[in-house]
């Protein structure tokens, strides 16, 4: 069979079980695909170790990467049209011990973006969220794990920015996951000189109103966020850390002073992607339901903002300080009391926070 058609069947059959990614990995004798389905890997096919290497070799041509090169990590995208509208596909790959690479997929549907009110589990955070983009100007972070949904949201965000507000967005990202006319989208090109820093400094003379920065990673694109954020931009961005509390710290440890940070920061959220429990599978969801039901997962918020957000600011400085606001525990603990999350769904996240907890000490 032609590797074009490979590719064009694995990637229906995971839109099929509703993945996100689809894993090439190597064993000795073979390479076995697995999806991400609902946050799980799950096995899917194995191809020799002949047709698994050409599989890999076509896809990394698809995606402009360097076919001869398997001795470093690459990354690469590509679009794809299936069944009628086009699928962006995210490729990384990584040279493994067994002197084979491994890679992973991952399916970025180029469909229209969720409501927030679609995506949030609970609406009141939904409504939080939205209410917070009435400010003219200021820093939003966002902060969860790979794979928490954070650039859906940033999406959401934005779109409702546009649409709603009728605000000038321009977003820098790396790369572009979801192409969309309503606002400019502009991707972080290293070899050419656009990194995050570089791209952020242009935008800032393209008179923005709104602009999302895919993710800051070092000092010089945090210094350019909070400055952008201090002029006159509502500035939505994503960091690395554990909780909303963090990145108040996390912005500290980048340099940035306490006073830059008090004046700038409007709000932090920390979320998790958790699965809902299935009202036609009366718990664990079976797949039989999958046409009836209107979505299998849901994001929850935690959200720090207002006097709570300062308290914390406060506490960064060495004061004493107290607040109050659900943390993810108690949001997913709510779920379960509501019945919208079961028991095994709590215990689930509430053992990874305990072992991150454990693991920062």
């Amino acid at each position: 069979m032609e590797m074009e058609k490979v590719v064009e069947e694995l990637v229906h059959a995971a839109v099929t079980h509703d993945s996100t990614d689809i894993h090439l990995v190597p064993h000795p004798h073979a390479y076995a695909v697995q999806f991400r389905s609902l946050g799980q890997l799950i096995p899917h096919a194995e191809f020799s170790v002949r047709e698994g290497e050409r599989l890999i070799s076509h896809i990394k041509f698809m995606a402009s990467m360097d076919i001869g090169e398997k001795r470093r990590p690459q990354s690469g995208s590509f679009l794809l049209e299936l069944s009628g509208f086009m699928m962006s596909l995210r490729i990384s790959t990584l040279p493994t011990a067994l002197s084979k690479e491994s890679l992973v997929l991952r399916l970025l549907p180029q469909k229209g973006f969720l409501d927030m009110l679609k995506l949030s589990l609970f609406p009141g955070s939904a409504h939080k969220l939205l209410a917070l983009l009435s400010h003219s100007h200021g820093l939003m972070i966002l902060t969860g794990p790979t794979g928490s949904g954070k650039t859906t949201t940033l999406y959401s965000l934005i779109q409702h920015s546009a649409s709603i507000h009728g605000r000038h967005v321009i977003t820098l990202e790396d790369p572009v996951e979801k192409q969309n006319d309503q606002w400019l989208q502009v991707q972080v090109n290293e070899k050419a000189g656009l990194t995050y820093a570089a791209g952020l400094k242009a935008i800032l003379r393209h008179d923005p109103d709104v602009i999302m920065v895919g993710e800051i990673r070092d000092e010089e694109t945090a210094r350019i966020a909070v400055r952008a954020a201090l002029t006159g931009h509502l500035v939505l961005t994503t960091l690395h850390t554990r909780d909303a509390k963090g990145a108040v710290f996390r912005l500290l440890e980048l340099g940035m002073k306490w006073h830059e940070i008090q004046q700038s920061l409007v709000a932090v959220t920390a979320q998790r992607l958790v699965n809902i429990v299935c009202p036609f599978c009366a718990g664990e969801c079976t797949g039989i339901c999958r046409d009836k039901r209107n979505r299998t997962q849901a994001t929850v918020y935690e959200i720090l903002s207002g006097s709570n957000l300062q308290a914390v600011l406060n506490e960064a400085r060495g004061e004493s300080s107290t607040c109050y606001y659900p943390l993810l525990k108690d949001l997913l603990r709510k779920g379960v009391a509501l019945g919208y999350l079961s028991q095994k769904e709590y215990d689930r996240w509430i053992f990874e926070e305990e072992e991150n907890e454990e693991a920062s000490r």
